[in-house]
């Protein structure tokens, strides 16, 4: 009797357990954006969409490397196919590594779309959205204004993936990124942008002193050649 009812117990837990933990193997992956991982290095990702690796971007080298590398997905050819819904993704890099995902979409393939058309979409690849009342920080891309306010969320302990309208062009994006190395590369954009800042007047003086410089060597040179 005793057995049969520590097996009762045991098989009830073992139920519980699977039915709490159903959402979480329902859950979808953060991690990744289609084939593309957070941590990847900029020659993998370079190789993976057909470039080079001296095509990303070097945007800040001190104190911590940061650079960007765009693609455009192209559209598949023949009727049959569906259209690429991407425009673009821009890819951020933090000392290598893949942080930041970019995701445009192409205005005429979300046309007409509302918010809530567009939260349907992504949440049946990810899940329940939350909707807080929060910004998403651009530090390096003109094309977005400095914040855009985030429509829709989906997240976890390490990644954060963000819905939002642009604000100058009205077109639907996604910004997903490693909570951990993309709060270490806006500390380290900030100090950049400082050192820059400082360093300035200095660089502004060598470069005047520059061009000074080359402007009296070629004088010397036209004095000792020049001819009536």
């Amino acid at each position: 009797m005793r057995t049969m009812v520590r097996t009762l117990i045991v098989c009830f837990l073992m139920f519980i357990v699977v039915l709490l933990s159903t959402p979480q193997l329902r859950a979808q992956d953060l991690s990744k954006y289609r084939n593309f991982p957070f941590g990847m290095t900029v020659a993998d990702l370079s190789k993976q969409i057909d470039q080079k690796p001296a095509n990303a971007a070097v945007l800040h080298e001190r104190p911590a490397l940061i650079q960007e590398l765009t693609w455009w997905p192209p559209q598949p050819y023949g009727p049959s196919r569906p259209a690429e819904p991407v425009d673009q993704i821009l890819f951020s890099f933090y000392n290598g590594a893949l942080y930041r995902m970019l995701v445009t979409y192409d205005s005429s393939a979300t046309k007409g779309l509302t918010d809530e058309d567009m939260i349907r979409v992504v949440s049946a690849k990810y899940g329940t959205a939350t909707r807080p009342v929060v910004v998403v920080n651009f530090p390096t891309n003109p094309s977005y204004h400095a914040t855009e306010k985030v429509i829709a969320r989906w997240e976890d302990s390490q990644y954060s993936l963000n819905l939002f309208r642009s604000s100058g062009s009205d077109t639907f994006a996604l910004v997903m990124f490693t909570k951990q190395l993309d709060a270490q590369a806006g500390v380290s954009i900030a100090e950049s942008v400082k050192l820059e800042q400082e360093e300035a007047p200095q660089k502004q003086a060598a470069r005047v002193k520059k061009a000074a410089d080359d402007l009296e060597g070629e004088r010397q040179k036209n004095i000792k050649t020049l001819r009536p």
